[in-house]
């Protein structure tokens, strides 16, 4: 069975930083595309970043370049989501998920079929 696990959320101030853990269980993850969305109350669920299963591409959404980095370590089964410069806007419950298609590339949350629980990020003005 698949699981992912979430870790790293919490409570920061503007110009703060955080980094997010996804740790994923029941399969081998190396030839898998993952990524971080985020959902903020009232809102749709939005992608953030997606790292290539080599970890050689990486993809973000615009608000987040040059602030958020996604990196992964294949062999401990994980990826991070390093934030800095956190605004309120980042505000939102965070999630990592893996690409349902081996080799696959796709950025739209119905690519990935299997989540993780979510994470907290509150970012306080």
């Amino acid at each position: 069975q698949v699981q992912l696990v979430e870790s790293g959320g919490g409570l920061v101030q503007a110009g703060g930083s955080l980094r997010l853990s996804c740790t994923a269980s029941g399969r081998t993850f190396s030839s898998y595309t993952m990524g971080w969305f985020r959902q903020a109350p009232g809102k749709e669920r939005q992608f953030v970043a997606a790292i290539i299963w080599s970890g050689r591409r990486t993809y973000y959404t615009d608000s987040v370049k040059g602030r958020f980095t996604i990196s992964r370590d294949n062999a401990k089964n994980t990826v991070y989501l390093q934030m800095n410069s956190l605004k309120p806007e980042d505000t939102a419950v965070y999630y990592c998920a893996v690409h349902s298609t081996r080799w696959g590339t796709g950025l739209s949350s119905n690519d990935y079929d299997h989540w993780g629980q979510g994470t907290q990020v509150t970012v306080s003005a």
